[in-house]
């Protein structure tokens, strides 16, 4: 019986992570969630589940489910809040395996923290990599336990590299859809809506993400997230844009051959990998093979799409670059579901704040954190700038 803790529950990954165990009832015991702010989820995740501690965002709403958990004679489930509560529940001694699912920086605490008590990993938090991933990584190393990629690509990618040994690796290939707009003139760029940009062709996520995969930031991160998990320069970690999102990731060995991994596109598949790893057990989800008899490819257009470019750099740069770069997009990302700055905005505003950065090591997550801070001041200032410049440059209305 594996015993799991999950950093927000409440969100996608951590519902699919909870399906995942209740399909799997005899592995898998759910024995802490940090559930966010959303409070009538969290109480129905605490009484469905019945974990040892459950931690909420803040302290009223702590108090309430507290007395809730009460009411539904759950009194017995320790209810925590804040930064705090969600290191707790990361830490639990009865917790084998957390699942860091909590978007941005907000569960870097958290995630370190559970590498520090020897946990194993399964990460789809990627901001948590691109901010602090030699940390983290470095930390895994020490405790010798494995970080999980739960990431549909870097999943993939762990899969194939099961076909050969690191020192044989040539290159990785993570596959992208394109997002919404791939075939979308650049001209039409600064006339998209929010409503057009969460319509993502294949996946159903949260706003932030779709949005990242709308500008192929969401892509960058990922290119820095392989350089992290798989110890790989940036050159050898390239992008595909593959709008059938049926092939997940490739790894190219230096013999010139090349693995795929294939699968439906169900969060629970690469989710279900990690929780059993290193074995393999029997699902229902199955990939309809008949699927692969269209299959297209190209190389993403980094001018049309210039996150992608801006990840790269900020990759080879390193330092606070990459905690700079996103903490830019989650600013600039919010000011666009705001409707504060046109989509066209996001990659100019990040790029500014990226160059303002150093790429100085940071060497403690307390140091991710100031450079975090400082760079969502910065970027905060440039959404107000850029928000006035819209403004002015709006016609007059017509009385």
């Amino acid at each position: 019986m594996k015993r799991i803790a999950i950093l927000g529950s409440t969100g996608s990954i951590g519902r699919s992570t909870l399906s995942v165990a209740e399909s799997y009832p005899e592995r898998f015991q759910i024995v802490a969630l940090a559930a966010g702010a959303n409070l009538e989820a969290a109480f129905e995740q605490a009484r469905r589940w019945r974990p040892r501690v459950i931690s909420i965002a803040a302290a009223p709403d702590a108090d309430v489910l507290r007395s809730r958990l009460k009411q539904a004679g759950l009194s017995e489930i320790e209810v925590v809040y804040g930064a705090a509560g969600t290191v707790k529940v990361a830490t639990l001694p009865e917790a084998d395996f957390v699942v860091s699912a909590i978007v941005g920086v907000a569960g870097l605490e958290a995630t370190y923290e559970a590498v520090k008590a020897g946990k194993t990993i399964g990460v789809a938090n990627k901001e948590c990599l691109v901010a602090a991933g030699e940390l983290i990584t470095a930390e895994a190393r020490r405790q010798g336990k494995p970080l999980l990629p739960i990431d549909s690509e870097h999943n993939a990618v762990h899969q194939c590299l099961r076909g050969g040994r690191m020192e044989e690796v040539e290159r990785i290939w993570l596959t992208a859809s394109g997002g919404p707009f791939l075939n979308t003139p650049r001209s039409e760029f600064s006339s998209i809506t929010v409503e057009q940009a969460l319509n993502h062709p294949t996946w159903k996520m949260g706003k932030r993400i779709t949005i990242d995969s709308a500008t192929l930031m969401n892509k960058g991160f990922e290119v820095i997230e392989a350089c992290r998990l798989f110890h790989l320069p940036p050159a050898k970690v390239e992008v595909l844009v593959h709008p059938q999102s049926t092939i997940h990731s490739m790894v190219e060995f230096i013999d010139g051959s090349i693995l795929a991994q294939v699968s439906v596109t169900d969060m629970r598949l690469p989710i279900l990998y990690a929780l059993t790893y290193p074995e393999r057990i029997q699902s229902d989800l199955r990939f309809p093979v008949g699927n692969l008899r269209h299959l297209d490819f190209s190389p993403p257009d980094m001018s049309k799409f210039p996150c992608l470019r801006i990840a790269y750099e900020a990759a080879e740069a390193g330092g606070a670059r990459t905690v700079a770069l996103n903490a830019a997009d989650e600013i600039a990302v919010a000011a666009f579901l705001e409707g504060s700055i046109s989509f066209n905005d996001i990659p100019s505003i990040i790029e500014d704040v990226v160059s303002a950065s150093n790429s100085e090591a940071l060497e403690s997550i307390a140091k991710v954190l100031e450079a975090d801070a400082e760079a969502r001041r910065y970027a905060q200032e440039r959404v107000l700038e850029t928000g006035r410049r819209t403004a002015h440059s709006r016609p007059a209305s017509v009385v």
